[in-house]
């Protein structure tokens, strides 16, 4: 008796290098066993799979040792973060601010706390 088989992939990318895995496997494999079947850590140095986030179509699975794929899914690998979003947003906006203010044509003229009358 043949086991069912099903067509999934698996996608890793850094800014230098992107990878899409296809794959065929048995119906009930979770997401971490297509992740060790596609061998995709012999590609990236530094990658494990057992501390990686990873997601179907960009939303998070909580535990991919016992989310089941489905025909036609695509398991992605997360990287972490380098920058918070929150601050770097901040941030962005603080030198936008100061950008803005530098740029007024009165700004050599005033100092803190003078007013324009």
């Amino acid at each position: 008796m043949s086991q069912e088989l099903i067509h999934v992939e698996v996608a890793y990318a850094l800014p230098e290098k992107q990878m899409i895995i296809p794959l065929t496997v048995a119906v009930g494999s979770t997401l971490f066993e297509v992740a060790v079947q596609s061998k995709i850590v012999e590609h990236f140095s530094g990658l494990d799979l057992e501390t990686a986030t990873m997601g179907v179509f960009a939303k998070i699975e909580k535990n991919p040792k016992l989310r089941v794929m489905q025909e036609g899914e695509r398991v992605e690998i997360y990287r972490p973060l380098l920058n918070d979003p929150k601050e770097a947003r901040k941030a962005r906006a603080a030198k936008a601010k100061e950008d803005k203010h530098s740029k007024s044509p009165l700004t050599p003229l005033l100092k803190s706390g003078d007013f324009l009358i």
